[in-house]
C-alpha cells in the first residue's frame, strides 16, 4: 500500500513538503496549496518550477486537491469559476502525469434526497459537464463526501453516481468526514453519518482513499491521530485489505490535538512535527492490517 498526503498540511513551501515526503520515505505526493495559493492557481512560471523540483525529487503526483465546486462555492456562484479552474488543471496534470483531481458538489441547503429538484438538477448538469470536459483529457474527477451536497448521505453519492454516467466521475471516500457530518435521511432530527457505512454503500465507485479521523466534542470536531478517532480507520482498513484496494491511501491530518507541548516548538516545526508522526503511524496501522508498504 502506497502512503502520500496532502503535504501542505507540514509545510507551505514545495522544497519543505518534497524532504517531508523523503523523511517518510514516499514516493508519491498529493499537491494541493504551494505558499498558500493552490496548484490550479500558480502562475506558470511557479508552476514550471515546482515541477521541476518534483521531478528532480523523484516523486509522481497522484492528485490535484482542487476547489472545484467545495464547500466555499454555492450551486447558485457562476459555474465559469470551477470550468475555469478545471481548464487551467488539465493540462498541468498531464505535464505531471496525474490521473486524479479531487472535486465536491458545492455547499447547499440541507435537505433528503428527491427535495431539492432544482439544486439537485443544477449539480448534476455541472458535475456531468466538469467530468465530460474530464473524460475527453484523460482525466478523472473524484468526488469527496464532505460537507456540500453530495456528501449529505450516501444516498445523495449514490445519486451522483447514477445519474453521472461517464468514467471520470468516481469516488474519493474520506474516513473523516461522516463523524462530523449528519446522515441526511429521512425526516429529522438527523445523526451524525457511520464511517463504515458509507463506505460500504460507495465503494464501488471508490478510488481513492483520504485519511483523517477525530471526534466530536460538543458540535466541535476534533481531529485526532488514525485509530483514536470515530472515524473507524482501523476497521477501514482491514475492509480495504478484504477487498482488495490497492490505489493508494493520502493523509489529511486536519490535527486538532496536541501531542507534544507545542510551547517548546515554534508554529513551523510544531505543524511539521503532527504531520510526520501522522505519517509514521498511518504506516504502522497499514502494515498491522496486512498491507506491504514500500
Amino acid at each position: 500500500m502506497n502512503i502520500t498526503g496532502f503535504t501542505d498540511e507540514a509545510a507551505p513551501k514545495i522544497e519543505e513538503q518534497i524532504n517531508v515526503c523523503r523523511e517518510l520515505g514516499w514516493n508519491r505526493i498529493d499537491l494541493r496549496n504551494i505558499d498558500n495559493e493552490n496548484i490550479t492557481e500558480v502562475d506558470d512560471r511557479r508552476f514550471e518550477e515546482i515541477k521541476e523540483a518534483l521531478e528532480r525529487a523523484g516523486l509522481s503526483v497522484i492528485a490535484f486537491g482542487s476547489r472545484i465546486a467545495n464547500w466555499g462555492r454555492r450551486v447558485s456562484d457562476p459555474f465559469e469559476t470551477d470550468l475555469a479552474e478545471l481548464k487551467r488543471a488539465i493540462p498541468r496534470m498531464q505535464a505531471m502525469g496525474t490521473r486524479y483531481i479531487r472535486i465536491m458538489s458545492y455547499r447547499a441547503p440541507e435537505g433528503p434526497l428527491g427535495t431539492q429538484p432544482e439544486i439537485e438538477e443544477e449539480i448534476l448538469r455541472r458535475l456531468t459537464e466538469l467530468s465530460r470536459i474530464a473524460e475527453e483529457n484523460g482525466i478523472v474527477c473524484i468526488h469527496e463526501n464532505c460537507e456540500t451536497w453530495g456528501g449529505q448521505s450516501f444516498e445523495h453519492t449514490r445519486f451522483l453516481l447514477e445519474n453521472i454516467a461517464s468514467p471520470s466521475f468516481r469516488l474519493v471516500y474520506d474516513s473523516g468526514n461522516p463523524f462530523w457530518n449528519n446522515d441526511v435521511r429521512g425526516t429529522g432530527p438527523y445523526i451524525k453519518q457511520d464511517a463504515l457505512e458509507f463506505y460500504r454503500q460507495v465503494k464501488d465507485a471508490v478510488e481513492y482513499v483520504h485519511i483523517k479521523d477525530g471526534r466530536l466534542r460538543g458540535e466541535t470536531e476534533e481531529y485526532t491521530f488514525p485509530g483514536e478517532g470515530d472515524g473507524k480507520v482501523e476497521e477501514l482498513l482491514a475492509e480495504l485489505k478484504r477487498d482488495g484496494y490497492d490505489r493508494g491511501l493520502s493523509i489529511e491530518p486536519h490535527m486538532a490535538v496536541v501531542f507534544h507541548d507545542p510551547s517548546i516548538q515554534s508554529d513551523a516545526e510544531y505543524r511539521r512535527s503532527v504531520f510526520m508522526e501522522y505519517g509514521k503511524r498511518m504506516r504502522d496501522l497499514c502494515l498491522a492490517a496486512g498491507f506491504s508498504v514500500p
